[in-house]
Protein backbone atom coordinates (compact mmCIF):
# COMPACT_ATOMS: atom_id res chain seq x y z
CA UNK A 1 0.00 0.00 0.00
CA UNK A 2 1.85 3.05 -1.20
CA UNK A 3 0.86 6.89 0.77
CA UNK A 4 -0.57 9.43 -1.30
CA UNK A 5 -0.03 13.01 -0.39
CA UNK A 6 -3.68 15.02 0.31
CA UNK A 7 -3.25 18.52 0.71
CA UNK A 8 -4.46 19.98 3.59
CA UNK A 9 -7.55 22.46 3.63
CA UNK A 10 -6.58 26.45 3.63
CA UNK A 11 -6.89 27.66 6.59
CA UNK A 12 -7.59 31.48 5.02
CA UNK A 13 -9.73 31.55 1.98
CA UNK A 14 -10.96 34.51 -0.29
CA UNK A 15 -14.54 35.25 -1.19
CA UNK A 16 -13.58 34.80 -4.90
CA UNK A 17 -12.05 30.65 -4.12
CA UNK A 18 -15.25 29.96 -2.59
CA UNK A 19 -17.02 31.16 -5.84
CA UNK A 20 -15.13 29.30 -8.13
CA UNK A 21 -15.27 26.34 -5.72
CA UNK A 22 -19.47 26.84 -5.87
CA UNK A 23 -19.71 27.30 -9.83
CA UNK A 24 -17.67 24.61 -10.27
CA UNK A 25 -19.55 22.01 -8.54
CA UNK A 26 -22.71 23.70 -9.71
CA UNK A 27 -21.08 23.08 -13.20
CA UNK A 28 -20.04 19.28 -12.09
CA UNK A 29 -23.17 18.19 -11.09
CA UNK A 30 -25.46 19.98 -13.89
CA UNK A 31 -27.13 21.77 -11.21
CA UNK A 32 -28.85 25.42 -11.19
CA UNK A 33 -28.06 25.57 -7.24
CA UNK A 34 -26.44 22.78 -4.84
CA UNK A 35 -27.50 22.28 -1.31
CA UNK A 36 -25.22 22.26 1.64
CA UNK A 37 -25.18 18.22 1.65
CA UNK A 38 -24.12 18.30 -1.68
CA UNK A 39 -21.31 20.91 -1.39
CA UNK A 40 -19.84 18.47 1.67
CA UNK A 41 -20.04 15.78 -0.90
CA UNK A 42 -18.46 17.43 -3.51
CA UNK A 43 -16.52 20.87 -2.32
CA UNK A 44 -13.77 21.95 -1.43
CA UNK A 45 -13.95 23.90 1.38
CA UNK A 46 -16.62 23.28 4.76
CA UNK A 47 -20.13 24.10 3.94
CA UNK A 48 -19.72 26.27 7.52
CA UNK A 49 -16.87 28.06 6.00
CA UNK A 50 -19.13 29.15 2.76
CA UNK A 51 -21.76 30.62 5.17
CA UNK A 52 -20.10 32.27 7.71
CA UNK A 53 -18.00 33.68 5.04
CA UNK A 54 -21.39 35.50 3.01
CA UNK A 55 -23.69 35.36 6.22
CA UNK A 56 -25.73 32.56 4.75
CA UNK A 57 -25.84 29.68 2.51
CA UNK A 58 -28.03 31.05 0.01
CA UNK A 59 -26.39 34.85 0.03
CA UNK A 60 -23.19 32.37 -1.17
CA UNK A 61 -25.21 31.25 -3.76
CA UNK A 62 -26.77 34.39 -4.83
CA UNK A 63 -22.74 35.72 -4.79
CA UNK A 64 -21.84 32.98 -7.26
CA UNK A 65 -24.84 33.83 -9.50
CA UNK A 66 -26.38 30.49 -8.46
CA UNK A 67 -30.24 29.88 -7.70
CA UNK A 68 -31.19 29.58 -4.04
CA UNK A 69 -31.76 26.63 -2.43
CA UNK A 70 -34.44 24.87 0.25
CA UNK A 71 -33.03 26.26 3.05
CA UNK A 72 -34.55 24.95 6.18
CA UNK A 73 -35.86 25.94 9.79
CA UNK A 74 -35.19 29.77 8.98
CA UNK A 75 -36.70 31.68 11.79
CA UNK A 76 -39.29 33.69 11.91
CA UNK A 77 -36.81 36.66 12.87
CA UNK A 78 -34.72 35.99 9.54
CA UNK A 79 -38.23 36.06 7.42
CA UNK A 80 -39.69 39.11 8.77
CA UNK A 81 -36.65 41.01 8.89
CA UNK A 82 -36.27 40.13 4.96
CA UNK A 83 -39.66 41.39 4.57
CA UNK A 84 -38.18 44.35 6.58
CA UNK A 85 -35.94 45.02 4.05
CA UNK A 86 -38.18 44.56 0.85
CA UNK A 87 -40.33 47.34 2.29
CA UNK A 88 -37.82 49.73 2.89
CA UNK A 89 -36.45 49.61 -0.37
CA UNK A 90 -39.77 49.22 -2.22
CA UNK A 91 -41.44 52.47 0.53
CA UNK A 92 -44.58 50.00 0.14
CA UNK A 93 -46.33 46.36 1.34
CA UNK A 94 -44.12 44.12 -0.49
CA UNK A 95 -45.90 41.86 -3.54
CA UNK A 96 -45.30 37.94 -3.51
CA UNK A 97 -43.76 38.90 -7.17
CA UNK A 98 -41.34 41.29 -5.48
CA UNK A 99 -39.41 37.73 -3.20
CA UNK A 100 -37.58 37.45 -7.04
CA UNK A 101 -35.86 40.82 -5.64
CA UNK A 102 -32.07 41.29 -5.75
CA UNK A 103 -32.85 42.60 -2.00
CA UNK A 104 -34.94 39.64 -0.81
CA UNK A 105 -32.50 37.27 0.60
CA UNK A 106 -35.56 34.23 0.06
CA UNK A 107 -37.92 33.34 -2.37
CA UNK A 108 -41.76 32.35 -1.83
CA UNK A 109 -41.21 28.99 -0.72
CA UNK A 110 -39.68 29.41 2.89
CA UNK A 111 -42.85 31.70 3.85
CA UNK A 112 -45.44 29.08 2.38
CA UNK A 113 -44.06 26.22 4.17
CA UNK A 114 -44.12 28.44 7.49
CA UNK A 115 -47.43 30.49 6.40
CA UNK A 116 -49.29 28.82 4.20
CA UNK A 117 -49.56 31.67 1.61
CA UNK A 118 -48.65 34.98 0.98
CA UNK A 119 -51.61 36.50 3.01
CA UNK A 120 -51.08 34.83 6.01
CA UNK A 121 -47.40 35.81 5.53
CA UNK A 122 -48.02 39.37 5.82
CA UNK A 123 -50.88 39.19 8.77
CA UNK A 124 -48.45 37.24 10.49
CA UNK A 125 -45.67 40.01 10.34
CA UNK A 126 -47.83 42.80 11.39
CA UNK A 127 -49.15 40.87 13.92
CA UNK A 128 -45.57 40.28 15.05
CA UNK A 129 -44.23 43.69 14.01
CA UNK A 130 -46.85 45.41 16.21
CA UNK A 131 -46.78 42.77 19.54
CA UNK A 132 -44.19 44.66 21.26
CA UNK A 133 -43.93 47.91 23.70
CA UNK A 134 -42.35 50.37 21.95
CA UNK A 135 -39.53 51.05 24.72
CA UNK A 136 -36.19 49.05 23.75
CA UNK A 137 -34.72 46.39 26.31
CA UNK A 138 -33.21 48.65 29.68
CA UNK A 139 -28.97 48.78 29.28
CA UNK A 140 -27.83 47.11 32.04
CA UNK A 141 -24.33 48.27 32.26
CA UNK A 142 -24.93 52.18 32.29
CA UNK A 143 -27.96 52.81 34.69
CA UNK A 144 -28.10 56.09 34.16
CA UNK A 145 -29.66 54.81 30.02
CA UNK A 146 -33.14 54.14 29.97
CA UNK A 147 -32.85 51.99 27.00
CA UNK A 148 -30.53 50.52 24.79
CA UNK A 149 -28.57 52.47 21.92
CA UNK A 150 -30.04 49.72 19.17
CA UNK A 151 -33.56 49.90 18.43
CA UNK A 152 -35.02 46.26 18.16
CA UNK A 153 -36.17 44.95 14.44
CA UNK A 154 -40.04 46.15 15.55
CA UNK A 155 -39.26 49.34 16.89
CA UNK A 156 -37.09 49.94 13.18
CA UNK A 157 -39.88 49.09 11.51
CA UNK A 158 -42.39 51.33 12.95
CA UNK A 159 -40.76 54.00 12.96
CA UNK A 160 -39.48 53.89 9.16
CA UNK A 161 -43.37 53.00 8.40
CA UNK A 162 -44.55 56.33 10.45
CA UNK A 163 -41.54 58.05 8.28
CA UNK A 164 -43.13 56.95 4.98
CA UNK A 165 -39.38 54.87 4.58
CA UNK A 166 -37.63 58.49 3.56
CA UNK A 167 -34.89 60.96 4.87
CA UNK A 168 -36.79 63.43 7.38
CA UNK A 169 -34.12 65.74 6.23
CA UNK A 170 -33.65 65.42 2.40
CA UNK A 171 -36.34 62.78 1.37
CA UNK A 172 -34.37 60.02 -0.05
CA UNK A 173 -35.81 57.28 -0.36
CA UNK A 174 -34.61 53.69 -1.67
CA UNK A 175 -37.77 53.11 -3.24
CA UNK A 176 -36.70 55.98 -5.51
CA UNK A 177 -33.03 55.41 -5.60
CA UNK A 178 -31.77 51.87 -4.33
CA UNK A 179 -28.49 53.50 -3.64
CA UNK A 180 -29.84 55.15 -0.44
CA UNK A 181 -29.26 53.58 3.06
CA UNK A 182 -31.78 54.69 5.50
CA UNK A 183 -30.21 55.16 9.39
CA UNK A 184 -32.44 55.45 12.72
CA UNK A 185 -31.07 58.56 14.31
CA UNK A 186 -31.79 59.57 17.79
CA UNK A 187 -33.44 63.24 17.90
CA UNK A 188 -31.84 63.91 21.39
CA UNK A 189 -28.57 62.26 21.38
CA UNK A 190 -28.53 58.75 23.26
CA UNK A 191 -25.31 59.82 24.43
CA UNK A 192 -27.08 62.65 26.02
CA UNK A 193 -29.62 61.00 27.46
CA UNK A 194 -31.93 60.52 24.83
CA UNK A 195 -34.22 57.41 24.67
CA UNK A 196 -34.35 54.32 22.27
CA UNK A 197 -37.73 55.11 21.70
CA UNK A 198 -40.46 55.81 18.76
CA UNK A 199 -40.48 59.31 19.91
CA UNK A 200 -36.92 59.94 19.89
CA UNK A 201 -36.08 58.45 16.26
CA UNK A 202 -36.16 59.51 13.21
CA UNK A 203 -35.31 58.76 9.87
CA UNK A 204 -32.30 59.93 7.95
CA UNK A 205 -30.36 58.62 5.08
CA UNK A 206 -26.23 57.59 5.69
CA UNK A 207 -25.52 60.91 4.25
CA UNK A 208 -27.53 63.19 6.20
CA UNK A 209 -26.59 61.48 9.11
CA UNK A 210 -23.15 61.52 8.53
CA UNK A 211 -23.94 64.78 8.30
CA UNK A 212 -25.47 65.46 11.38
CA UNK A 213 -22.81 63.60 13.41
CA UNK A 214 -20.17 65.75 12.03
CA UNK A 215 -21.91 68.68 13.40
Amino acid sequence: MQFEFVPTRKASVSEQEILNDLQNIAKKLNKETITQKEYRENGYYDDTTVSRKFGTWNQALKAAELQFSNETNISDERLFNNLLNLWEHLGRQPRRSDLTNDFSEFSQSPYNRRFQNWTNTLLNFVAWANDEKLVAPKNKIDTKKKTGRDPSLRLRFKVLQRDSFTCKQCGASPAKDPSIELHLDHIVPWSKGGDTSYENLQTLCSKCNLGKSNL
